[in-house]
């Protein structure tokens, strides 16, 4: 059955859709229906749903039913909704497009495309060679069936060490090796999460877990982070676990994804005593742990306080190595990983034993590998924040002290409107509303500085050239192959 949002809901979504800045204003039924192609965009409006009737829509955002009956033509004509008389209209999207990796639809052909929705690195000169010592350990495991369902031991004895050097003892038996992080986080949800289940996240945060805990159904509480400073106000965050009782909290508490925020070691510790009062498990997403950038020190893990298997900590090998290879892990106690791996038989049964024997090689060689990364990322992410400061002065901005992504706060609610209009000219961006829950941080866009200089340079170099004429056009001009943003 055909699902339908409903006029109050799609007013929400759309937020201030006809409040954007400009030296133009468009039509306000042409900014109508860039507001629900932006919605399609990012994936906060799915494919297939019928929208409310005109009147009910007009209803719900206080305008005339002329206009809502305009932006719905226009978005036939564009090719984004299909409407029958007498049954309704129903989102879709043109032909010859696909959905990316950032979640936006966009066209088959995207040469000369700048990157900026993936936070994510090039893979090291390291993977072949270890790719190919990996083949040559492969022998010795083709005698048995394959399955290893907490991982190989090998892997599991690379990780625990790791953590050990962290300062956080642990043993292979509190080690299960996934396929990813976001696979870990599944798990995890999977174990400790019932339907419904009260789950306490940050704001802004990322994108996919939001949508691991949407499919569990999970009732979602945000705790609001600042741009400046700190980032977790301790008071808030400290009350939220005390008076919402959550079942579980998902954190991210080393370079947060999107802001970079990390997060000082008393309030780790504050913060594993309060979920313990609460009844809470914390879910601490470590996926940025190994990118300190200017010879920032590091604050202990999350578990390092935990004295009652509050905590289980997830993370890979995605952002220092390569995303390519599915590898990530959770620590936890060695009774929940047992739990953990039997759950984990009804969804893929083990993780592929080539992938785990390459991760094994590149974390012998660890040290260079992640010295190499961090030098790469800080004059990316030197280069990403002069270029914002010459071309966008307007955007504000704390520079982060590791991880990959540099979070700006911009000169009015234009996220959206932006990815819609850096799309037509090569950049791709994953616009602030994706980061959130109920379609604000419109004011924010998340910038990773994954890319070459040269890259990261033109892709603000368009931007600057976008931005100040987002209002400039009249009515858009759509034409294929076409961005649908």
């Amino acid at each position: 059955m055909t699902s339908q949002v409903r006029g109050p809901q799609l007013a929400r979504l759309l937020g201030q859709w006809h409040a954007l800045p400009g030296r133009r204003r468009n039509p306000d039924y042409a900014a109508l229906a860039a507001a629900v192609r932006g919605l399609l965009a990012d994936s906060r409006l799915p494919l297939g749903v019928r929208l409310p009737a005109e009147r009910e829509l007009a209803d719900a955002l206080r305008i005339s039913r002329t206009t809502v009956s305009a932006a719905y033509r226009e978005l036939r004509e564009s090719g984004h909704l299909a409407s029958r008389r007498g049954a309704g209209s129903w989102t879709m999207l043109p032909g010859t497009h696909r959905v990316a990796s950032t979640g936006l639809w966009t066209p088959q052909d995207d040469r000369d495309m700048i990157d900026l929705g993936v936070a994510a690195l090039a893979a090291p000169t390291e993977l072949l060679p270890a790719a190919r010592a990996a083949a040559e350990d492969l022998p010795r495991y083709l005698g048995g069936a394959g399955y290893h369902p907490t991982g190989i031991i090998e892997l599991r004895e690379a990780v625990a060490d790791g953590y050990t050097r962290r300062g956080l003892p642990t043993s292979p038996e509190q080690i299960m090796v996934t396929s990813g992080t976001q696979h870990a986080l599944d798990l995890v949800l999977r174990l400790a999460l019932a339907p419904g289940g009260g789950v306490l996240v940050e704001s802004p945060t990322y994108p996919n877990a939001l949508a691991a805990l949407a499919a569990r159904r999970a009732r979602i509480a945000t705790h609001g982070l600042a741009l400046d400073g700190a980032g977790w106000d301790a008071d808030l965050l400290l009350g939220s676990l005390r008076q919402g009782r959550p079942k579980l909290a998902y954190l991210i508490p080393d370079f947060q994804n999107p802001t970079g925020h990390l997060m000082p070691a008393e309030l780790r510790e504050r913060v594993v005593g309060a979920a313990h009062a609460a009844g809470t498990d914390l879910v601490v997403d470590e996926s940025f742990v190994d990118l300190p950038l200017d010879g920032t020190a590091l604050p202990p893990p999350v578990a390092t306080f935990d004295r009652h298997s509050r905590v289980i900590s997830i993370g890979g090998m995605s952002k220092a190595y390569w995303g390519g290879l599915r590898i990530g892990w959770v620590r936890a106690s060695a009774p929940q990983v047992q739990r953990l791996a039997a759950a984990r038989v009804g969804v893929d049964m083990a993780s592929p034993v080539l992938d785990q024997l390459v991760a094994v090689h590149l974390l012998a060689e660890a040290p260079a590998i992640v010295t190499a990364r961090r030098a790469q990322l800080a004059a990316r992410r030197d280069a990403l924040a002069d270029a914002l400061a010459q071309r966008l002065p307007e955007w504000r901005f704390t520079l982060p002290r590791g991880g990959v992504t540099l979070w700006a706060e911009l000169d009015g609610p234009i996220s959206s409107a932006l990815a819609r209009a850096a799309e037509e000219v090569g950049v791709r961006l994953a616009p602030g509303p994706r980061f959130g829950l109920d379609g604000t941080l419109e004011r924010f866009l998340r910038l990773p500085f994954t890319l070459p200089v040269a890259d990261l340079i033109e892709a603000v170099a368009r931007l600057a050239a976008v931005r100040y004429d987002l209002n400039r056009a009249g009515r858009a001009q759509w034409r294929e192959p076409a961005v649908i943003a």
